[in-house]
């Protein structure tokens, strides 16, 4: 039976790293599950499972256990981006400023925290930068305070000081010297780190806590909110008793009202017919309309008035259908683009979108799995939902193509250097930034040339859980043999206790102010603050919490300029500090 054992104590096995990643997933969901003072982990159990599985000494080649880290924390971006993406560019609109300038209020707050921390614990800037990275589970910062170590090696006296205070060995060779010292903000990252991805979650439990907030019922309420002012559409029967209408075009028509009112049905001579825009209106004619109350009331003002005559129950020809978008080279083009009236005799009146509906109004894009009303003969119609594919089963199929396209993008454009004014190293948006950033752009695109980017829902929910859960296992394998240690030993206990001042003490202010004195309600605020920190697990816990997107968008919202404002405090803290 040695070969069970090897399973366990073989790290440079394949097959135990993937044994040891899905053991320790497994148990991590299971924990997961758990119901701790009525609340549960769901998929942050993972990271307390790595931990526990780590400090016992259960560990794995550290280049599979970075493969692992990576490739899950790229996935779970990718999908919360695409996901995200086509309501991104609306909430940025609306609610971009506030939320950066919370997060960028997180950051600074950050920045002081560590510097009371270096004054008040007396921690040397090379291992306080690495905690104040850690703390914040950001890693970009951490390359950034290496760098600018090197660039801006500190002073002999600093450097002799940290480096007994990491308990290293001090040699003769300055140059050697100044050499460990670019090592020790690795070691502070590393002490901090586990304590940051958990102290962040900690503080939304604790801000739930004194706040009295009930995410899921406040995320519901909100979404009703928003769902009732949303315009609602209905449909008009109007009778045409204005005589100034006789013998008007029905384009000239929607020139007087607007184009936001779509005529579906027109009574003309007992007979119920689609339409075009070039139809003559005559008096007594009747109308069947759809838009907005508010619209159709302008309509009726200028038609005349209400009729009895429901023309949706008049028996004729004239029939119509749900039909949904599937063909991927419809995605992005808009109605005009596709000429269905000119070409097919019908209307196109209602859209249906991620279960919102809409009037159809002429620019409107399409999108993937869009639900589109269509009113006609019933010929004409089926040849409309045949040309707009109108196979929901197309909509489960995952096209991997785009998938691993996206997440080749992604990595290209989060490695690529960046280089800014005034700033000696070049910033990187890493492995989390790049995916997520090309994710909402090719979500909000839609189509690009012939691929369409977009994953079904349920495939969406597997690509995001799986990703997170394998992080989260690496992660804790990774950190929990140090976590005790950390604890007990040197000076590490006060690392420790520095690094949860500066993760805790920026969020429950700035969470604190978020909610009572800007109204932000708890789903958002606490994306944002999983955004500030660039926490992937903390935002996979706020979305449990919630059971909602809103924490995933305010975490894209703000993720960029965070990343960028990172990297400059780990820089401005090595010039401080040196």
């Amino acid at each position: 039976m040695h070969w069970i054992a090897e399973l366990f104590t073989d790290s440079s096995s394949i097959a135990t790293c993937l044994f040891v990643l899905a053991v320790v997933v497994a148990i991590g969901l299971m924990l997961g599950h758990v119901r701790i003072l009525g609340l549960r982990l769901g998929v942050t159990g993972v990271l307390f499972s790595g931990l526990l599985f780590g400090h016992f000494g259960l560990t794995l080649d550290p280049t599979a256990l970075e493969f692992g880290r990576e490739f899950g924390l790229i996935l779970f971006v990718y999908a919360i981006g695409l996901a995200v993406g086509p309501g991104f560019l609306s909430t940025l609109r609306a609610h971009g400023l506030p939320l950066n300038l919370l997060a960028a209020c997180v950051v600074l707050l950050g920045v002081l925290v560590t510097l009371v921390m270096h004054r008040v614990l007396g921690i040397d800037m090379p291992i306080a930068v690495g905690i104040f990275s850690g703390a914040t589970t950001n890693t970009p910062s951490l390359a950034a305070a290496g760098q600018a170590l090197r660039d801006h090696p500190p002073s002999i006296e600093v450097a002799v000081s940290s480096l007994a205070q990491a308990g290293m060995a001090i040699g003769d060779d300055p140059h050697n010297l100044i050499g460990e010292t670019v090592k020790l903000p690795g070691l502070g990252y590393a002490i901090a780190y586990p304590f940051g991805v958990v102290g962040i979650i900690l503080s939304m439990l604790i801000l739930r806590w004194l706040l009295r907030a009930n995410p899921v019922e406040e995320a519901k309420s909100l979404h009703e909110q928003l769902q009732s002012q949303r315009p609602r559409v209905e449909h008009w029967n109007l009778r045409v008793t204005n005589p100034n209408l006789n013998g008007m075009e029905l384009r000239q028509l929607s020139g007087i009202v607007g184009s936001r009112i779509v005529v579906s049905r027109i009574w003309h001579d007992d007979h119920v017919t689609v339409p075009g825009e070039h139809t003559l209106i005559h008096t007594d004619d009747v109308l069947l309309a759809v838009g907005t109350p508010e619209h159709l009331e302008r309509l009726r003002i200028v038609v005349g008035e209400r009729s009895e005559l429901d023309l949706m129950l008049v028996p004729g020809e004239i029939t119509y259908r749900w039909a949904v978008v599937t063909h991927h080279e419809l995605v992005g083009r808009t109605i005009d683009d596709l000429h269905f009236a000119e070409r097919f005799g019908v209307q196109l009146t209602r859209v249906r979108r991620t279960e919102i509906e809409m009037p159809m109004m002429a620019g409107l894009r399409l999108g993937l799995g869009d639900r589109i009303l269509v009113v006609g003969r019933r010929e004409a119609v089926e040849a409309v939902a045949h040309q707009l594919g109108d196979l929901p089963k197309e909509l489960e199929r995952t096209d991997l193509v785009t998938l691993f396209m996206g997440i080749a993008l992604g990595v290209l454009l989060g490695t690529w250097p960046i280089g800014l004014p005034g700033v000696s190293s070049e910033i990187r948006l890493g492995l989390a930034g790049g995916p997520l950033l090309v994710a909402i752009l090719l979500s909000s695109i839609g189509r690009v040339g012939p691929w369409a980017f977009f994953l079904p829902p349920a495939a969406s929910h597997v690509v995001r859980e799986m990703g997170i859960a394998i992080f989260l296992a690496a992660v804790g394998l990774r950190g929990g043999d140090r976590f005790v240690d950390s604890l007990i030993n040197g000076d590490g206990l006060w690392w420790v206790l520095a690094g949860v001042f500066i993760t805790i003490v920026p969020l429950l202010i700035v969470g604190g102010i978020a909610y009572r004195l800007m109204k932000l309600n708890y789903a958002t605020m606490v994306g944002t603050l999983a955004g500030s920190m660039t926490d992937p697990p903390a935002l996979a816990f706020a979305n449990a919490q919630t059971d909602s997107e809103l924490p995933a968008i305010a975490f894209a919202t703000v993720i960029p300029l965070t990343m960028i404002l990172r990297v400059l405090a780990a820089q401005g803290l090595v010039l401080w500090g040196g």
